[in-house]
């Protein structure tokens, strides 16, 4: 070993044995938090090439802030050649950037000014009717049976259709893009189930890619539109580069919000009590329950980075080049900033999670998230508020190393009766409110809610 190996060893200090999307971790969650912030809370692994993680709140806030620490993704290999937000790099998406989030400034800037018209508290609050619609037909296809999966036959649905609705494509197509996503998050990167994954998400992408040149023939509101013909810097921005930012949005906007929802309403099911409690008292609970399932449950676990400069930050000493897992989920249960950290306080006062991120590249769906999440909650609460799952039939993701969610939630409540039309009839009547209302068009266009006609 050389005197340059010795001096390395010694830096990527203290080594701590991490590996996120192995089962072990989604079962050992609590116990290797808890050793990490007790004697690491920023260590050196060698899994997945090497990489440092950051699991501490400080040292997670120090280095989602820190000048010296990139997002950027070289798929061209033209710059530095920085690998992006993924350890390991995800296979099916070596060309493609992952769309704002691995993009550094002003780069960054620039397109996340196109989409926050689209995305801001005015623009997601227009389309609460519309969720409230689809749920209700989520719901009424099951309520009269006494039976559902929470995740299959609604927390599924709902964010698709309201995401593709707000980037303009048919809501119809919701089951061509679920099974795509939901798999490519839950499936570990060693899984022989990969290929196909891999297959699936690239008939997803040829579908989008399709709907994109549709768009540009034939312009209609929504944020492929907004997207659809941007230039950056003098020069028209390609197809693969906006398949990345709309993929982003795809995946954020369905399947963080299905595993918050999922994990929440599996909770509430194992505390009566504290269900009926929240119903009882929404108005001065939901938007602090809210909170503290987004810190407990923490749907994306946590984001990669590549040191930009050498520097010293939190106690580690850094080289440009270095790998970093910022772990979100664990900065969420240190008790050094958070009381009785590893139960969930509905009524948590101050609660200043980590679970959107830091920094600029805080998640800019969150309002939709937060908005998506309250309705389904509600809607449950008033229509099947004695509901049990069914510990027998859950199925949590094998791995969490990408997002923490559920495949299945089955859930059995005293039947009630239906108040409208089923989800194909009413996804139907909403896609002919989308076009007429020109719903999915800026907010700085089109400021006004929707509409839903009995």
């Amino acid at each position: 070993m050389s005197a340059d190996n010795v001096e390395t060893d010694e830096r990527k200090q203290p080594n701590f044995h991490f590996d996120r999307h192995a089962p072990q971790y989604r079962e050992q969650f609590d116990s290797i938090t808890h050793e990490m912030h007790e004697k690491c809370p920023i260590a050196w692994s060698d899994t997945h090439g090497g990489h440092w993680v950051a699991a501490g709140a400080n040292e997670v806030f120090a280095l989602s802030r820190c000048p010296h620490v990139s997002n950027d993704h070289d798929v061209s290999g033209t710059r530095k050649g920085y690998k992006g937000i993924n350890i390991p790099t995800a296979q099916r998406a070596t060309g493609i950037r992952g769309g704002i989030l691995e993009m550094d400034e002003p780069e960054h800037r620039f397109f996340r000014g196109v989409l926050n018209p689209y995305l801001s508290p005015a623009a997601v609050n227009r389309w609460i009717p519309f969720v409230d619609e689809v749920v209700r037909a989520c719901l009424d296809e099951k309520i009269e049976s006494g039976r559902i999966d929470f995740v299959d036959e609604l927390a599924n649905i709902v964010p698709a259709v309201l995401t593709l609705a707000m980037l303009g494509i048919p809501i119809g197509k919701w089951e061509i893009y679920n099974e795509p996503v939901h798999a490519a998050v839950y499936t570990p990167p060693d899984s022989p189930d990969i290929a196909r994954v891999g297959e699936m998400h690239r008939a997803m992408g040829l579908d989008l890619l399709t709907n994109l040149a549709e768009i540009r023939q034939n312009p209609r509101p929504g944020l492929i539109n907004a997207v659809a013909d941007l230039e950056y810097e003098g020069e028209k921005v390609g197809d693969l580069e906006l398949l990345g930012i709309l993929s982003l949005l795809i995946g954020g906007g369905f399947d963080t919000t299905t595993a918050l929802t999922a994990h929440s309403l599996e909770w509430l099911s194992q505390n009566p009590g504290e269900r009926r409690t929240l119903s009882e008292e929404r108005d001065l609970l939901l938007n602090p329950a809210t909170e503290e399932f987004l810190r407990y449950f923490t749907p994306a676990p946590g984001d990669g980075r590549t040191i930009s400069e050498d520097n010293e930050t939190a106690g580690a000493q850094f080289e440009e080049g270095d790998r970093l897992w910022l772990s979100w989920a664990m900065a969420n249960r240190d008790p050094q900033v958070f009381t009785d950290p590893d139960s969930v306080v509905m009524d948590r006062k101050g609660n200043r999670h980590f679970s959107f991120g830091l920094g600029i590249h805080r998640c800019i769906g969150s309002n939709m998230a937060r908005m998506v999440f309250k309705r389904m909650l509600l809607a449950v609460l008033d229509r099947m508020p004695d509901y049990r799952c069914d510990p027998e039939g859950t199925v949590h993701y094998d791995s969490i190393g990408v997002i923490q969610g559920m495949r299945h939630l089955p859930a059995t409540f005293t039947p009630g009766p239906r108040l409208g039309a089923g989800l194909d009839e009413t996804l139907d009547k909403l896609q002919r409110i989308c076009d007429e209302q020109r719903l999915a068009e800026s907010v700085t266009v089109n400021k006004e809610q929707a509409r839903i006609d009995d």
